[in-house]
Order: structure tokens, then sequence, then C-alpha cells
């Protein structure tokens, strides 16, 4: 049995970019940054950033294009995917991507976490109740349509 499996955490570096193929079919593309901190042997705090490519499709891409915004935290489930292309000069390149399967959305970028507690009477004043939650403004989204074999991108 074979196992192509990936899960990221991280933060958006731009906006999605959402076009159509000649089919119709919806694609979001979009990079996410994810680092890894540790001490080297000298006990300094060491820091590695590295940057995914992210491909979406279908409605979700549409969902994700609308809602995700640079700097926002995401969780990726998806598979990784390399391939080859030519680029405008003639020159053959690789790309290595992760082909989302699911998208899920964190806070947006600098929204201040919520702790979930009421303010007591007179200690945040009105302010405090008028500030929406990131809870409340991220979406759900049923989709209950039937899946179609060519709405698959493979």
């Amino acid at each position: 049995m074979n196992l192509n499996k990936a899960y990221l955490i991280g933060r958006l570096t731009g906006d999605p970019q959402l076009r159509a193929t000649k089919g119709g079919q919806q694609v979001a593309v979009f990079s996410i940054a994810t680092n890894r901190v540790w001490n080297d042997k000298n006990n300094q705090k060491q820091e590695q950033v590295e940057y995914h490519n992210i491909v979406v499709w279908g409605r979700q891409a549409e969902v994700a294009s609308k809602f995700l915004l640079k700097g926002q935290v995401v969780l990726i489930e998806g598979r990784i995917q390399s391939r080859d292309y030519e680029d405008k000069a003639g020159v053959k390149r690789k790309v290595t991507e992760i082909v989302a399967e699911r998208v899920q959305f964190g806070p947006k970028a600098g929204a201040a976490p919520s702790t979930g507690r009421a303010s007591p009477a007179g200690a945040g004043g009105e302010a405090a109740h008028d500030q929406k939650s990131p809870l409340e403004e991220i979406p759900t989204i049923n989709i209950d349509e039937e899946i179609k074999p060519e709405d698959l991108p493979f």
C-alpha cells in the first residue's frame, strides 16, 4: 500500500489567484510559509522557513479565493504532486506542489484572539461588546452536491 498525504499549517504569502481551465473548472493557487525553530549546538535559536505552492480545485477554490487573505493562518490537507512544464522562454522546469483536498481557515491576519469570556459590566465598556470574535467571521460551508467524475482534476 502507498500513501501520499501532506498536512501543513502556515501563513499565506499572498492572496489566492483564481482562474478557470478551458473546461470551466475553477482552480486557485497560492503559497504558504511554514517555519521550523530549534537550538543549534551553541544553544543559539535558529529558524528555517519553507514555502509551499498550494493548488485548490472546484468549489473549494472559489471559497478559498473569496475568504483567504495574505498573512492568514490556514491548514492544508492534500497530496504532494510534481509536474514538468515549459516556461515562456522554452526552458523546461519542474514544480512540486500540494494539491489540497481540504482547506481549513484560521483567524484572519491581524485579528486579535478571542478569550471566549464576556467582559464584566463596566470593565470593557460598550466597545468590547461591539467587536466581533475572529471565529464569527469564518464561514461554515456545506457542499451537499454530488461529485461527478468530470469534476475531478485527475
